[in-house]
């Protein structure tokens, strides 16, 4: 499947289904244990005042997460539709509306970026800029954490959200765990982590979760 997709249509698509997400999403409900003990453990690994940036947060329902754990979080994410939701249902941590791809803060101004499945729906020739980008805001010694569905080519991801009555158009970017931390050298960060694991009964495909360091 050849396609292309720039952010003004992912942004369009999830303030569309914005409610619908975070009402059918509220907390971790599609993580396994082994997602949330490798969050666990990049909290663990973070320098500092332990500052996080949930770079892409939607509706904020891991930002409480990544508090549990010490974290100092914030979040930016490019749907206005969905940092409503952050601000409505978790108002105690700071979020604003920005592309991961331009971030609005100066550069080694945290300790820790959290990349939740947000750049599934950058195409093949946008993630390097967009992990340069949150290299950019690192701090020296920070790290970088990166979850994406793992496999090869473009899945539209749409008619989930059409039989909720959304009709919108959505593409995902699926990458091997390899193609990732190819991507986060050429960025500039050193792999400490990596997890991938087989789909749960939920699940279409296969997950993956990648930890660098700056």
């Amino acid at each position: 499947m050849t396609t292309s997709q720039d952010e003004p249509a992912v942004r369009s698509a999830y303030d569309e289904v914005a409610d619908t997400y975070a009402d059918h999403f509220r907390s971790t409900e599609p993580e396994l244990p082994v997602e949330l003990a490798v969050v666990g453990h990049f909290a663990s690994l973070l320098p500092g005042e332990r500052r996080v940036l949930d770079a892409g947060c939607g509706a904020g329902r891991m930002m409480p997460v990544l508090a549990g754990h010490g974290c100092r979080v914030e979040g930016v994410d490019l749907s206005p539709e969905m940092v409503r939701r952050s601000h409505l249902d978790h108002a105690e941590y700071p979020a604003q509306v920005a592309s991961i791809a331009d971030l609005p803060f100066p550069d080694g101004c945290f300790d820790g970026v959290f990349s939740w499945y947000s750049t599934i729906h950058a195409p093949d020739a946008e993630l390097p800029s967009a992990l340069r980008e949150m290299r950019r805001v690192l701090r020296p010694g920070g790290f970088l954490l990166v979850a994406f569905q793992c496999g090869e080519g473009v899945r539209d991801v749409s008619e989930s959200y059409r039989r909720r009555g959304h009709d919108i158009v959505l593409h995902r970017w699926n990458r091997t765990s390899d193609d990732m931390v190819h991507a986060l050298a050429t960025a500039g960060l050193e792999v400490v982590a990596r997890l991938e694991r087989a789909a749960a009964g939920h699940e279409r495909e296969a997950q993956a979760v990648v930890i660098a360091r700056a």
